[in-house]
């Protein structure tokens, strides 16, 4: 990464952080759980950009826009400046309690305690999760709107790597058949609202659920984890290495067309 490249700053949650991916960002928060081999940083690399790196595991659009009531870190968009040339958005999933519900869900009988199933319960209802969309879609379009007050950088949304298999006869043992099915329509749905609000906003949207569809976390190739009680090679249901690899070529072969407003060389 050059010292004196284009800044770039990378907002997200989780599946942009890749907590359990080692080593750690250096001097980074713990509970941010960035890795130096998130795809921020991959891409950076082999961009020659300056990453300012803000991705936080937990955190919800409406938080990275500063919109979330009694929120304590800083919005992650304060990052953004005049000179800022790339903003890449990883998040959504924690605004609609996909990941928690998937987590939750798959815990082993001792550790589901009465709260976590009815936290499950919870986070599955039709009308909360109708709701949460509509949130989603205008915090998220509100923060592409606050970027481009502060800066004219090139804006690129993504959705999120495929955890689920699409077979129905797979086995996604520890997680509930149910939930399988609830997650693979709440992955869907997301994808839906992230492409439509980039196609609103200006913003380039890269469909790391497409691409990824054949390596889920049950294929022989994955790029995201299966359920696990550890953070070692990327958090359960979170991108793994390879799928943070993959994101990065991903991400930069849809930037190409636009090497000249990120001030790349040929």
């Amino acid at each position: 990464m050059s010292a004196d490249g284009s800044p770039y700053v990378a907002m997200g949650s989780s599946f942009a952080a890749g907590p359990g991916i080692m080593p750690r960002t250096p001097r980074s928060p713990r509970a941010a759980g960035r890795s130096e081999r998130n795809y921020a940083h991959l891409l950076a690399a082999r961009l020659g950009l300056r990453l300012d790196d803000r991705t936080f595991s937990g955190a919800t659009v409406a938080q990275i826009a500063g919109v979330a009531v009694g929120q304590r870190r800083p919005p992650q968009v304060e990052a953004v400046g005049g000179a800022t040339r790339l903003v890449t958005i990883t998040a959504g999933g924690n605004d609609l309690g996909f990941l928690p519900r998937l987590t939750f869900a798959s815990l082993p009988a001792p550790l589901r305690l009465p709260r976590w199933r009815r936290r499950v319960a919870e986070l599955g209802d039709p009308r909360a999760v109708d709701d949460a969309f509509d949130a989603l879609g205008s915090d998220l379009a509100a923060l592409c709107q606050t970027i481009r007050r502060r800066s004219d950088a090139v804006i690129v949304l993504t959705d999120y790597l495929t955890i689920l298999p699409f077979e129905p006869e797979r086995d996604v043992a520890p997680m509930p058949v149910e939930i399988r099915d609830w997650g693979q329509g709440v992955a869907a749905r997301l994808s839906g609202v992230i492409a439509a609000v980039a196609e609103s906003e200006g913003a380039i949207f890269t469909a790391l659920a497409d691409a990824s569809r054949d390596h889920h976390a049950w294929a022989p190739s994955p790029w995201t984890s299966r359920f696990h009680l550890s953070l070692r090679g990327g958090a359960p249901y979170h991108p793994n290495a390879a799928g943070m690899e993959a994101a990065a070529r991903l991400v930069e072969a849809a930037l190409q067309p636009h090497r000249d407003r990120l001030g790349l060389t040929a």
